[in-house]
């Protein structure tokens, strides 16, 4: 990975009229954005169907995607909606935050209506896409019976033999629940269309995705109703041993995250064809993956099922570079990043180093009260990623706005963040100036934007996922600034010496803009 930058921000979270962002005309407008900021890669969620909590840690298929990305508007441009039949909808009042409920209940009204104009006409294209993506019938099937049984887990399904995904279950639901099935193919058939049409796009700009993979899957979803023999249940298809993570410093309950635990013998006895089916579909989807919770290939917290908290689980073995390795050199087209955050064992330090995976660094951590950590940017090698925080943190100004005094006085020495700079921008020229390969901030951040605007508060069960972008709040001029302090960093495409000057300059010019634009408001 060469020395470059990157804007985190979530599909769902560009502007769009339609609730929640989609594959539109807001995210070919934010890969210009990237181009002209001088931008390197686009880091998104995972884009995956959600259920329950909205979370797109938790879908309903490893491979699918999320339903409400696909754009209404190119939709209708193509004469399977009308402009009437889309403003009938109620999709939410409120811009700057997504409404689920609402956009569960107008998105599959509208894309039934797209279905019965578009499918016939379709029919080759269908069949080709499901050709090239086998696991697509299945999660339709899938999706189709939840649909029947009320939208309820797999778990509770009232029928023993389709629960278990027995042979001629599975049939008699093919036929029974055809129409829907159709359904649920079509909209993926969609998804894949706006996505891939999409994605030439960015790359064409010279930019690449990086998306996030979960290390487990949910539950309640496609891959673990038709493969359970892959995860941690006993006979009759029950959860024996969930993951989540020990008590700590910030939580004596520990997590409780409640997905399956792997059953790693039988992963490795079929030599890990599922994990390498679930890698070849993440890159139809994105150039660069973010493994989320590295550490669970090396070790992992498996919590008896049955508990309420994560206090009981215990240390089990992951498959280490068994797996890692088999993945580097089964897909040497795609750049991995481990997400190592928290407190790594030597074994962990270990299987990075062995790896060759970059890990990660969240200045956010750097200043707890001046103690040294590996967060600083003096202790940082070039094979990492710097972020400012990831989505599972506050946005610089309200890591600002609320943490101690000795810990914004330590940063802002630690910097040479003068106050007319701004915290956020003396932040981001920390992690611009280190060693590390990549460094990548919220579009938040960038914005200066504080309270109320974080992507997720980790342990919360709602007012998550929410956070989106207004319409209004990117510009020439925000872009021209972080071009700015990209080239001076030598993380964009650099430029003859004359433009790098010129690039300084323009960082110098902004900056005085904004200390004059801030006089004058003083002033009034």
């Amino acid at each position: 990975m060469k020395r470059s930058s990157g804007i985190l921000m979530p599909v769902s979270s560009l502007p769009s009229p339609y609730g929640i962002g989609t594959f539109g005309k807001a995210a070919y407008d934010f890969a210009d954005f990237l181009k002209e900021a001088g931008q390197k890669y686009w880091q998104v969620l995972p884009l995956g169907p959600t259920s329950y909590g909205d979370s797109p840690y938790q879908s309903f298929s490893t491979f699918a995607g999320n339903p409400y990305f696909i754009d209404l508007d190119m939709l209708i441009e193509d004469g399977l909606l009308t402009q009437e039949e889309v403003d009938a909808e109620n999709w939410g009042t409120n811009p700057r935050y997504v409404d689920y409920g609402q956009i569960y209940e107008s998105r599959f009204k509208v894309l039934e209506k797209a279905k019965e104009r578009g499918y016939k006409d379709s029919l080759d294209a269908i069949a080709a896409f499901k050709e090239k993506n086998p696991w697509v019938e299945n999660y339709a099937l899938f999706m189709s019976i939840k649909k029947h049984f009320g939208q309820k887990s797999w778990q509770e399904w009232p029928e023993e033999d389709i629960r278990l995904h027995e042979a001629a279950a599975v049939e008699k639901y093919q036929k029974l629940l055809s129409d829907d099935i159709e359904f649920f193919i079509y909209i993926q058939y969609l998804f894949f269309e706006q996505w891939d049409k999409l994605k030439k796009y960015i790359n064409g700009l010279g930019i690449d995705v990086i998306g996030d993979l979960p290390i487990y899957v949910a539950l309640d979803s496609c891959d673990v109703w038709s493969e359970p023999e892959f995860f941690s249940l006993d006979e009759e298809n029950y959860p024996v041993e969930v993951a989540g993570v020990p008590p700590d410093y910030f939580s004596e309950d520990g997590q409780l995250w409640g997905n399956p635990c792997y059953n790693w013998k039988a992963l490795k006895a079929d030599k890990y064809r599922w994990w390498i089916r679930r890698i070849e579909g993440a890159g139809k989807l994105y150039d660069v993956l973010r493994i989320d919770h590295f550490r669970g290939f090396d070790e992992y917290w498996a919590i008896p099922a049955k508990d309420d908290t994560a206090k009981n689980g215990k240390w089990k073995k992951g498959p280490g570079m068994d797996l890692v390795g088999l993945l580097s050199k089964k897909f040497p087209n795609i750049e991995f990043i481990a997400e190592d955050l928290g407190e790594p064992s030597p074994t962990v330090v270990q299987l990075l180093e062995d790896s060759g995976w970059p890990g990660m660094k969240v200045l956010e951590f750097a200043f707890d009260s001046g103690e040294a950590n590996n967060y600083q940017p003096h202790t940082y090698d070039k094979n990492c990623i710097c972020y400012t925080g990831t989505h599972d943190n506050a946005t610089v100004m309200e890591w600002y706005e609320e943490a101690k005094r000795k810990d914004r006085n330590y940063a802002k020495k630690y910097l040479g963040i003068s106050r007319s700079e701004g915290f956020n921008w003396g932040l981001i020229r920390g992690g611009m100036s280190s060693v590390a390969n990549l460094f990548v901030a919220q579009i938040q951040d960038y914005l200066g934007l504080g309270k109320y605007n974080r992507i997720n508060v980790p342990g919360t069960k709602s007012g998550n996922w929410q956070w989106r972008l207004l319409s209004d709040e990117l510009d020439d001029k925000l872009a021209e600034k972080i071009y700015g302090i990209s080239v001076m960093y030598d993380r964009a495409v650099k430029p003859k010496k004359e433009e790098t000057a010129q690039a300084a300059e323009k960082v110098e010019k902004a900056e005085q803009a904004e200390k004059s634009e801030a006089s004058a408001k003083k002033a009034n």
